[in-house]
């Protein structure tokens, strides 16, 4: 049960929308981000958490997905618009550092091909694991277009050495309702994960990348 009060909601939603669409426009797509801040946890003593739940509207519709794949699959994830690369391609990097570094920057996210995913880590050493983006398995049974939309709609929790968060839950192209039902079910699956749950929440703000925050708790 959410704590945050419904009007409380609906003008934060509405302010931050009414910025975003109005003279301060900007000429790309803002997300839309909830920002955190814990109270009696303390990340060096406290159990750490690390998990996703998936939001009930897409929250990253432009999230870059890259797929390593065989040629079965490579063919088909070109099929539903994605760049490719096989593991010849990755051989080539030759396993130096710097060009890894860039080609996970590129992407936010990556699948790979169950018949090659294990190969991975020989051919570029732990880059992609360090960047915290090694791939989802992609089976040949797999629909690729709803394995990128899964990625796309999970958000991701987890709780480091500051006891801040700050996570993307939509965009401004999205409706109020849509912004909402998003920003319930982050609160609340965060406050799932917490020791003492509400009690440990200190403040929620939500803001636009470029706009100002509008108190939500």
């Amino acid at each position: 049960m959410s704590r945050i009060n419904a009007q409380v909601m609906e003008e934060a939603i509405k302010g931050m929308l009414a910025h975003a669409k109005g003279e301060n426009k900007r000429n790309f797509l803002e997300s839309v981000e909830i920002q955190i801040g814990l109270k009696g946890v303390n990340p060096q003593r406290d159990r750490r958490f690390n998990a996703t739940v998936k939001l009930p509207n897409n929250p990253r519709p432009n999230m870059k997905v890259c797929c390593i794949g065989n040629a079965h699959d490579i063919e088909r994830a070109t099929a539903a618009g994605l760049d490719c690369i096989d593991m010849d391609g990755l051989k080539k990097f030759n396993k130096d550092k710097k060009i890894i570094k860039k080609f996970a920057r590129k992407y936010d996210a990556f699948i790979a091909s169950k018949s090659v995913i294990k190969m991975i880590p020989r051919v570029l050493g732990p880059g992609l694991n360090k960047a915290g983006k090694f791939p989802s398995i992609l089976d040949e049974k797999d629909n690729v277009s709803t394995i990128v939309a899964d990625i796309q709609g999970n958000v991701r929790f987890q709780l480091k050495k500051v006891v801040g968060l700050n996570v993307a839950v939509g965009t401004v192209a999205m409706t109020e309702e849509e912004l909402r039902q998003n920003v319930t079910m982050s609160v609340n699956f965060l406050v799932s994960l917490l020791t003492k749950n509400w009690q440990n929440l200190k403040v929620v703000y939500l803001h636009s990348t470029m706009g100002p925050s509008f108190r939500l708790y």
